[in-house]
Parts: structure tokens; sequence; C-alpha cells
């Protein structure tokens, strides 16, 4: 995988709310001996700032590495450079439209952009509601690209008693797409459902 002998995970954090989806995605890295690249949009830090009492070198001390988002030359910036993939984790409207096109200008868009060509996973957990069609579109065309669109929407299945359980249940979903299995996801037939929980069925079973 790589000379470190380590998986490694891009991380992209936008400044679409719910940022600590991208701080918990860094911490499950850590727990999981993914080596974390970690590249934050400018207007991140304002969403930081609002949304929780953590410094911007706090959430930097997450990650293994942490890429300015203004260097493109970056290794995140190359295909030769190995990856597992990339996750972005809130990801904006204006970041998601900006992959989307193809012409990146900053590092986060461009890491984004190798992810793609280099046909390996890209995730984006999609923070915005209602959508309008031109959002529609535009994960319709990602998603042809070879993007994989995640909103962070909660499993109720999963019987979630706090907020910080249905943030660990989305970022550890999103996590399976890489591969990686995270110990706080609960899973249907395992851990709740016919086999480990009360619930008698899925939600919608019927159609």
């Amino acid at each position: 995988m790589s000379r470190t002998e380590r998986p490694r995970l891009i991380v992209g954090v936008s400044g679409a709310s719910g940022i600590m989806l991208g701080l918990r995605t860094l911490d499950a890295c850590r727990e999981l001996s993914v080596e974390s690249h970690l590249v934050m949009s400018r207007s991140s830090a304002l969403t930081l700032a609002q949304e929780t009492a953590f410094s911007l070198a706090d959430v930097q001390a997450r990650a293994d590495v942490s890429h300015k988002v203004g260097d493109v030359g970056a290794a995140i910036a190359s295909g030769s450079f190995q990856t597992l993939g990339m996750i972005v984790v809130p990801c904006s409207v204006r970041t998601m439209s900006e992959i989307a096109t193809g012409v990146t200008a900053s590092l986060l868009t461009r890491a984004a952009d190798v992810t793609l060509k280099e046909r390996r996973p890209l995730v984006l957990m999609v923070r915005e509601t209602p959508l309008h069609l031109g959002h529609l579109r535009t994960m319709v065309k990602l998603t042809e690209m070879g993007a994989i669109i995640a909103p962070p929407l909660p499993a109720f299945y999963a019987m979630p008693r706090t907020l910080e359980e249905m943030v660990d249940q989305s970022v550890g979903r999103a996590l399976d797409l890489f591969g990686l299995s995270w110990k706080p996801v609960k899973r249907w037939g395992e851990d709740v459902g016919p086999m480990g929980g009360p619930i008698g069925g899925p939600v919608g079973s019927e159609g």
C-alpha cells in the first residue's frame, strides 16, 4: 500500500455544517491505524469556531499529516502517492460543484480530482437540504465520474441515544466504503435487528 506499510486516507474538511463528522473521521483513522492526510478548506475554520470549542491546531493534531489548502504541490496532489482514496466530510455544495467541474482551485479539490482519475474511492458526505435540481444533477454527474455521494443521514435502526452516536454511525458507514470497519458502528443482524437487538425487522421492509 505504501512505504509506511500503513494504509493512507485523505480526509478533506470543507466549510459545510457538521464539522464533527470530520473530526471523528480523523479519530477513527487513528483507532484503525490508518495514516490520515488532512486538508481543510479556508471556510472550515469558521465552521469550526461556530460549532465547536476546538482550535484549528486541535483538529490538525488529530491527523497524521496536515496539508495547507493552498499547497497544490503536496503529496496528495499526485496520483503516484498511494492512498485508499479520499473522503470529504462534511462536503459543501461549493466543494462538490468544484470537484464536478474538474477545474480545481485548491489542494482539497485537486486531491479529489486526482482520486477520481486514479479510480480510487471518493466519498462525498454532502451536507445540504433541501436539494434543488442543480444539486441533484451535479450529484448524478459525480456519480457517473466514479464518486460516491454519501450524505450523513441518521440510522434510526441503530437506536442512537446521543448526537455523538449518530455522528459515529454515519462516519463508520462511510468508512465501510473503503473496507475499514470501525468499532462504534452498529450493524444490522449483528448488533441490532434479527440477530442482535430488539427490533423485529427493518423499517420499510414491506416496501
